[in-house]
């Protein structure tokens, strides 16, 4: 793969905000995906220190459900990490960091219908859990297999 399209925009082709969600490098081991956490990306910026520029990014935190992949489907299981108070898990990140993009697939709930609201712009806030699509792509098979 030579590049890839990581958008963070509050406006994409006139439709609403477009906020991508990537695989970020953290070297850890507990509580990861083979050593790699999930995030979306909510804005990009540069980081102006002793006279270099850092290109960075913010960041919402998305927590492993369990320490393995899900027994049945195979895949990893996340879901979106809130502070005590109820806020967004936000950090500011490296873009060096960054290490794929991911695609994350809603947990249904059979219980409670869809929302007719619901689509692109809104769908990553409006599920409790995720599950990490490994069969995207080879790429992302290959990582998170």
């Amino acid at each position: 793969m030579h590049r890839e399209h990581i958008r963070a925009t509050p406006l994409w082709r006139c439709r609403g905000a477009c906020y991508d969600t990537v695989l970020i490098d953290t070297e850890d081991s507990a509580d990861s995906i083979n050593g790699m956490d999930v995030a979306q990306v909510l804005c990009f910026f540069p980081f102006p220190f002793l006279g270099n520029m850092f290109p960075c990014a913010l960041v919402h935190w998305y927590k492993c459900i369990g320490s393995q992949p899900d027994n049945i489907t195979g895949v990893w299981m996340v879901h979106p990490s809130f502070e005590d108070d109820g806020s967004r898990k936000l950090s500011v990140i490296r873009l060096d960091s960054v290490f794929d993009a991911v695609h994350l697939l809603p947990m249904f709930n059979n219980s409670n219908p869809i929302h007719p609201a619901l689509n692109f712009k809104n769908s990553l806030d409006a599920f409790k859990g995720y599950y990490v699509n490994k069969f995207a792509d080879h790429h992302s098979f290959e990582i998170l297999s």
